[in-house]
């Protein structure tokens, strides 16, 4: 086993604004599909490591406590942080060095998911 996640799920509640947000802060298109009866939108992913997507279906119910996605920061999780307000979202814990892990950062989607990102710089 290389990763211990393989696939992740964000609920929306709205599947647009979820879509528009991460869009913004992610600088990036997320694809849209639908299966099974749900919406999924699509994280950029270059099909070798982790993936995910947000997701708005029966069963899929957004919220701020439970388990935390950290997603790529890239070189300074501080360019895509500084998008979430902007785009709706809120900044809940600001880069914060965790020593030789490099930085993480917490913001509230506009969907009401705690979502975080980490960076090594």
């Amino acid at each position: 086993m290389s990763n211990a996640i393989n696939w992740f799920e964000l609920p929306a509640n709205n599947f647009e604004r979820a879509k528009e947000f991460y869009g913004k802060v992610l600088n990036a298109e997320l694809q849209e599909v639908e299966m099974n009866g749900s919406r999924l939108g699509f994280f950029p992913s270059d099909q070798q490591g982790v993936g995910g997507c947000i997701i708005q279906g029966e069963g899929s119910k957004p919220s701020a406590e439970g388990s935390l996605i950290y997603l790529n920061g890239g070189d300074d999780l501080n360019t895509p942080l500084g998008r979430v307000e902007a785009a709706g979202g809120k900044v809940i814990m600001t880069k914060t060095h965790i020593g030789e892990n490099g930085h993480i950062a917490m913001f509230m989607d506009t969907e009401g998911n705690r979502v975080a990102f980490h960076s090594m710089g």
